[in-house]
């Protein structure tokens, strides 16, 4: 397979503290990965560093083949699809106008450009892909948060990335709106299957069936990294949450409960 990403030895420090410790991970085409772990583990400064928007401290992260320190950013990053539900856009662009700014690489609309047809007709696509046809022509002010994620991910696929980055995608939306969310993004990676995406979360159920390899962070250390199934297990995300936590998958998805005193003791008895 084709090799998308890849962080070796990886340490990351801000005004002298260490926030990621010898990080190694490699992410493939055509896989899908789960960044997880209680916050503050280092998750979103990992995202960063695969997103080419900050560097290592010392190690080497390469990006679509590329070493960061030794490409131009800019470059780099319109190959990189990247969707944070704290986009900071405040004007009322349409639907389609914010989805074209995916290949501007800016938040508003650039004075004087003008997409081509091709563009446009590959904003329609997305659109309709992400189910929000017929909406084009609504304004981002008065979006449900679940319309501005997908609206977001349309975004990002502008560009036709290799690499799809989502950061807490679920942030701030009630339960049907995120099944709505996890159910198109399963969609999407199942309509461009070449991408690789890391998607990074610290809720297992916010997770899409197509969830393929997962990597647990903790304290700025990877714990375990590998198919999801050998990682997404009771002990290992008990050990990233420092919490007895019980997972269980059921039709592709995952789930997490707290295992209280009395599950903890009759775990003992059984022992």
């Amino acid at each position: 397979m084709t090799e998308v990403l890849r962080l070796d030895d990886v340490r990351f420090v801000r005004q002298g503290k260490t926030i990621l410790h010898g990080v190694d991970l490699t992410v493939e085409a055509g896989q899908h990965w789960a960044l997880i772990g209680p916050n503050g583990a280092g998750k979103s400064t990992l995202l960063s560093l695969c997103g080419a928007r900050q560097h290592p401290t010392s190690g080497t992260v390469h990006v679509l083949g590329r070493r960061l320190g030794r490409v131009e950013l800019q470059a780099l990053r319109r190959d990189i699809g990247h969707v944070d539900p704290r986009h900071p856009l405040t004007s009322a662009l349409r639907i389609r106008d914010v989805v074209l700014t995916g290949v501007t690489g800016t938040i508003e609309s650039v004075m004087r450009w003008e997409p081509s047809a091709e563009e446009l007709a590959r904003s329609a696509d997305l659109i309709d892909l992400l189910g929000l046809a017929g909406k084009a022509d609504e304004p981002w002010t008065t979006l449900s948060q679940g319309e501005r994620g997908r609206t977001l991910i349309a975004r990002a696929l502008m560009s036709d990335p290799k690499l799809l980055l989502l950061d807490e995608p679920s942030t701030g939306l009630d339960v049907a709106a995120r099944e709505d969310l996890l159910e198109t993004l399963d969609e999407v990676r199942e309509a461009h299957p070449s991408i690789a995406s890391v998607l990074v979360t610290h809720h297992l159920e916010e997770l899409p069936i197509t969830t393929s390899h997962a990597a647990l962070i903790a304290h700025g250390r990877l714990l375990a990294q590998g198919e999801a199934d050998s990682v997404l297990t009771t002990e290992l995300v008990s050990e990233a949450f420092e919490h007895p936590i019980a997972i269980e998958r059921r039709e592709g998805r995952w789930s997490a409960r707290s295992l209280g005193r009395r599950d903890r003791a009759a775990i003992r008895g059984r022992v």
